[in-house]
């Protein structure tokens, strides 16, 4: 006949119950983290002239790939404006 001793179970519960607060604090980070990427990039896009909003695309798989592929190629509402009133500024005054 085997003995089981109480110890054990006891170990393994603290052990585990370590382990979830260990992943808690793990995900209250990353969360945080998350939360301040998008603040970010909510603030380059409407620096950029596009709607904050799009940082949100973040959050989806490949959404990242896709916004910096516009960011980098495309023509930035920003700078259209900038051209316009840099254009308005050098029309001769009637």
């Amino acid at each position: 006949m085997h003995e089981f001793s109480g110890h054990g179970g006891g170990e393994a519960a603290l052990g585990l119950g370590i382990s979830l607060i260990i992943a808690g604090i793990v995900a209250i980070i990353a969360l945080a983290i998350l939360v301040f990427v998008i603040i970010c990039w909510w603030k380059i896009f409407s620096k950029a002239g596009y709607s904050g909003a799009l940082s949100l695309l973040m959050l989806v798989p490949f959404g990242e790939l896709i916004m910096l592929c516009i960011m980098a190629f495309g023509k930035w509402p920003a700078l259209n404006e900038l051209t316009r009133l840099r254009e308005s500024l050098n029309q001769p005054r009637q």
